[in-house]
């Protein structure tokens, strides 16, 4: 277990969000307790950690907002199909996969994104791919797994019914959701050691904190990780529907911080999902395309309950009309929480999020991922999609994520994408709905914005200042993190 520093100086930082003149800056017990000219502190005893800094930007710690953090620690060891152009390429990179030999029962890549291939998906693609071997292959959104006829077979015995897909071999929304689900049934050790290996990827990032949306309910598992020494961030651990029942048995709420984990773990959000999602052409839009997966009247008192026994609601909605729908929900049910994604909006439910206190917890990333498959998709529609300055300019609270592993845990890649709406060379998409570098700062900093005295003590050192003037949304995706601290513990350095 990383061991506790009670007492820091750092010395000649410069704090964003200010004139940028150095101070040190003393962190005792997990507070900032002062702030004062650089040269003009001395360590206040022996015990004193001095942190020379040369002028590092120090900011305050930085959130994801939205994360899956099971998959994204297994996605790491899947195989890295996002660069693949069709269905046939796809299919030959994993034969040459199967060919070097798979240590897995099951051949199992990530990433794939067929909004835009000449030909659909074929499950005798995977037949021939690897024979004699389950292949499964999960979209980068999560949303559809494209299978072949073993691994169709095999994930039917696994969750204890008929999975059917058609010729294509693919399964969307929840029967995508309970295969991947299975594919995350390993021993609990070794999940948590590719756990620990992404908290420390994460912490290499500036990341402090982040809200697991994970679909298995994950708040024990976060418990006996922080336990056993993983303890490189802060969690707040959502639930979904089905387990909602044993939340409230349990007593816990929103917030809630678990014991014996050092406030690393509280009790997040109850998550529920209204539609599908853009890549797989499941969201639900006011033209009748889509799946809408509860009803505004079953939601209601689903979300009621959950609020009554003190859980904020965060919504996932993709589409125009299931983003209405779960404003109608908030409004109905008079409680603030998130839209989480919140991709495409009728103009008119832009200015109901401010006006009923409902957040957009958005994924700037998504954007970039998409722009070409909207633009198709969405055609004559995209004026409405991932409107982020639009409901900052309408008051609306924006909270910036990943969404990880749809897109990477890395809050300087949704950051550039928001203040940028631009990636690879291209020209920006809508650059009217770029954010200013301070929203989208603030948008990962739960609204701080340079650090002062009283703060707790979750920092980040920066080589440059994330908020100067033309700071290029390229020099964001690439910002260096000198140091990460929670609490004024590091739990990344390169000082």
């Amino acid at each position: 277990m990383t061991a506790v520093v009670h007492d820091v100086l750092l010395r000649t930082v410069r704090r964003v969000g200010t004139s940028g003149a150095p101070c040190d800056v003393h962190v005792v017990d997990g507070r900032v307790v002062t702030i004062a000219p650089a040269g003009t502190l001395d360590p206040a005893g022996a015990d004193t950690e001095v942190v020379e800094t040369d002028g590092a930007w120090l900011g305050p710690g930085l959130v994801d907002h939205h994360v899956h953090f099971d998959q994204w620690a297994l996605v790491r060891r899947r195989v890295d199909v996002s660069a693949c152009d069709s269905a046939e390429s796809t299919a030959a990179l994993l034969a040459d996969v199967a060919r070097t030999g798979v240590a897995d029962r099951v051949l199992v890549g990530h990433g794939y994104r067929d909004g835009l291939w000449p030909r659909p998906a074929r499950r005798e693609l995977l037949d021939q791919a690897a024979p004699g071997l389950p292949v499964v292959v999960i979209s980068g959104d999560l949303h559809a797994v494209w299978c072949n006829a073993l691994a169709l077979a095999h994930f039917s015995q696994a969750v204890g019914r008929p999975l059917s897909a058609g010729e294509d071999g693919v399964l969307r929304e929840q029967d995508a959701f309970d295969v991947t689900g299975a594919l995350s049934n390993v021993a609990d050790d070794v999940l948590d050691g590719y756990v620990a290996d992404a908290v420390d990827a994460a912490s290499a990032r500036g990341v402090t904190r982040v809200v697991d949306l994970e679909m298995v309910f994950g708040l024990d598992r976060w418990t006996r990780r922080v336990r056993a020494g993983t303890d490189g961030l802060r969690v707040g651990s959502g639930v979904y529907p089905g387990e909602l029942d044993a939340v409230i048995a349990r007593g816990l709420r929103t917030g809630d911080v678990v014991d014996g984990t050092r406030g690393l773990v509280r009790m997040g959000p109850f998550k529920v999902i209204t539609d599908g999602s853009l890549g797989t052409r499941t969201a639900a839009n006011a033209d009748g395309t889509g799946v809408l997966t509860w009803s505004f009247e079953e939601l209601v008192p689903m979300v009621r309950r959950a609020v009554a026994a003190g859980l904020t609601p965060a919504v996932h909605a993709i589409g125009d009309r299931a983003n209405t729908v779960a404003l109608d929900v908030f409004e109905a049910v008079g409680a603030r929480g998130t839209i989480e994604h919140a991709q495409l909006l009728d103009t008119a439910d832009v200015e109901r999020f401010a006006r009923l206190g409902v957040a957009a917890s958005v994924q700037p990333e998504h954007a970039m991922d998409d722009r070409d498959i909207a633009d198709r998709h969405w055609a004559g529609r995209t004026d409405r999609a991932f409107v982020f300055a639009s409901l900052d300019r309408a008051g609306a609270r924006l909270l910036l994520g990943s969404d990880a592993p749809v897109a990477p845990l890395d809050p300087w890649v949704s950051m550039a994408a928001a203040v940028g709406r631009d990636r690879d060379g291209r020209e920006p998409w809508h650059p009217e709905e770029r954010l200013s570098a301070l929203t989208a700062w603030r948008g990962s900093t739960d609204g701080r914005v340079a650090v002062a005295v009283g703060d707790v003590a979750d920092l980040v050192l920066l080589e440059a200042d994330p908020l100067a003037p033309r700071t290029a949304s390229s020099a964001l995706r690439g910002m260096r993190v000198l140091a990460t601290a929670i609490a004024g513990r590091f739990t990344h350095r390169e000082l």
